[in-house]
């Protein structure tokens, strides 16, 4: 689509306008947000498009999009489908043999730490990548502190956890617990100690940008203090 429009502007009830004319998701629905720093900066997005849209530039309303067309019908199915990866959490798998697992325990174990004192739960830690089952308890208090989010909140967790391979690590975001450069960072141990033995090539280091990016997009959503 090609651009149209000369302003834009933040509507009173949190919509964007573009020439006054309300901007709706793809299902139609009006874009509108209920946090007024969220809704400058989803502007901000629309007043930067250049001739044509590209919804690659624009992650903050694609994920208001997504918290208003896939979250907000089922926050619960939505928040149980982020949940899942309690299961799998990337702190609780470590490597055999030091130093490199005595950098996963430096990052990782105020994460399981805080965890333990936030939700009352305990951890199954193991070495190696062959998956161990959790308590069926620690997974069932993860759960219910997810589903208990806002569909805006979700909305952004999801993508925190998928590109962090830590549910933990997103909770810790919300509630403020850590920044989102230590996160990021703590997600990454496994693989700063990859590229510091065998170096790091070209396509690596795009692939990483470009999740960086995403991640930021999403901490931007979020809300969380610190920056990518």
């Amino acid at each position: 689509m090609r651009r149209f429009w000369k302003d834009v502007t933040v509507t009173p009830e949190g919509g964007i306008a573009l020439d006054g004319k309300p901007v709706r998701t793809p299902g139609r629905l009006p874009l509108v947000v209920p946090f007024p720093a969220l809704a400058e900066a989803i502007a901000a997005e629309w007043r930067a498009v250049g001739e044509t849209i590209d919804p690659r530039a624009m992650p903050l309303t694609g994920l208001a999009n997504a918290a208003i067309e896939r979250v907000t019908p089922d926050p619960v199915a939505f928040g149980s489908g982020i949940a899942v990866y309690g299961a799998s959490d990337l702190t609780c798998y470590r490597a055999g043999d030091e130093p490199l697992a005595g950098r996963q325990a430096a990052a990782w174990d105020p994460v399981l730490d805080w965890a333990r004192d936030r939700y009352g739960v305990e951890f199954i830690v193991t070495d190696g990548v062959m998956p161990v089952e959790q308590p069926p308890r620690t997974l069932a208090r993860l759960r219910e502190a997810v589903v208990a989010l806002s569909p805006w909140v979700l909305a952004p967790l999801s993508p925190i956890v998928s590109l962090t391979g830590s549910l933990l690590l997103g909770l810790m975001l919300v509630e403020r617990a850590i920044s989102a450069e230590a996160a990021w960072e703590a997600a990454h141990v496994d693989e700063d100690w990859q590229a510091e033995q065998w170096g790091e090539d070209d396509l690596a280091a795009e692939t990483r940008a470009v999740r960086l990016r995403e991640y930021g997009a999403a901490v931007g959503a979020l809300g969380a203090p610190g920056e990518a």
